[in-house]
């Protein structure tokens, strides 16, 4: 009895005889099972420990220290260094750093707004200051870039090219426009089985008609912001021109006629003035030659007169030598009576 039970018990925990060292199926499949589990928890553990960033929630990359790679599954650099940020990610608590990963096909936003040219490509985030890493993705390389603080040699992104910044915004939302409309071909492509130049003309379709609706927009705005004239306002305008115009010819036909009428009155009083002075000028004509006449006698008088007068002036020339003559005779006959 004890013999028997020894020998079933022997049976039971020993392995089969003729296949020394294997186990009973059930105990194989029992570590297949557990060693599966624990790989599963060992890669659920590695990536937990790579935390995923969308679109949503981005802006976690603002505070804190972080290290972000932008990969795709079809990728084989991608690929290649997948254990390595995942040991990487391990260390993140111990190095005070949080490492995360994007996946650019699902998140063309962030490409664009990380302006993503190349894959795998690395940022080092520290407060907000955005850093691209070019170095080695070795897990001694990442692990000594962190602990030795070499991110604080390399120069930050450009304010203007920072994620944050206006402008990638705006380049994220192309981006995900890009994404979007690739995701539409597609589908029309796809389960709706329409051909390529099919779903081309219905995206130029669509993009005239949104243009149009984008014009019209910009049309109303202007209209409220700068109002045009009404019809009746212009009409106005031009009639209140034309009067004005009118106004302005009748004001310069008076003055013409009233430049005519001073012309005329003094042409009639320059006429009149003509006409009075020619009977004037005959009569002083008249009497200017009377004097002229007078004149002229007058002259002819004093003529006269003047030559009487220098014939009475004129000196007889045998006047002088009688009255020397008689004087030397009164002078000789002085001297003899005195004797």
């Amino acid at each position: 009895m004890v013999a028997s039970r020894g020998r079933a018990a022997e049976a039971r925990w020993h392995p089969v005889q003729g296949s020394p060292g294997t186990l009973r199926p059930g105990a194989a499949v029992l570590l297949l099972v557990l060693s599966g589990g624990f790989g599963l928890c060992a890669a659920a553990q590695a990536e937990d420990s790579v935390r995923t960033v969308t679109s949503s929630n981005w802006t976690l990359l603002l505070e804190g220290h972080w290290m972000l790679q932008f990969h795709a599954p079809w990728c084989p650099a991608c690929q290649q260094i997948q254990p390595d940020w995942e040991n990487f990610a391990k260390q993140g608590p111990v190095l005070d750093v949080n490492v995360a990963k994007v996946d650019v096909t699902a998140e063309p936003g962030l490409s664009g707004r990380f302006f993503v040219t190349k894959l795998p490509t690395l940022f080092h985030v520290k407060d907000g200051v955005f850093r691209r890493y070019h170095g080695s993705r070795m897990l001694e390389d990442l692990l000594s870039f962190i602990r030795e603080k070499k991110w604080s040699v390399i120069e930050p992104v450009a304010g203007w090219k920072s994620p944050s910044s206006i402008l990638m915004s705006g380049m994220a939302g192309l981006f995900h426009l890009s994404g979007w409309i690739r995701q539409t071909h597609n589908y029309f492509t796809g389960p709706l089985e329409i051909p390529a130049w099919g779903s081309y003309l219905i995206f130029i379709a669509a993009t005239l008609l949104i243009g149009l609706i984008l014009g019209l927009i910009l049309v109303l705005l202007i209209d409220c912001c700068c109002p045009a004239k009404s019809k009746y306002d212009d009409v106005r305008a031009d009639i209140n021109e034309d009067v004005e115009e009118l106004d302005k010819d009748t004001v310069d036909g008076k003055k013409l006629s009233n430049k005519k009428d001073v012309l005329e009155e003094e042409s009639e009083e320059e006429e009149k003035e003509d006409e009075q002075a020619e009977p004037n000028e005959e009569a002083g004509s008249s009497s200017g030659a009377e004097k002229d006449s007078g004149e002229d006698s007058a002259v002819e008088d004093s003529g006269t007169e003047e030559e009487e007068d220098l014939d009475t002036q004129v000196p007889n020339p045998s006047t002088p030598e009688s009255e020397s003559a008689l004087r030397q005779r009164k002078s000789e006959a002085v001297p003899e009576g005195g004797h």
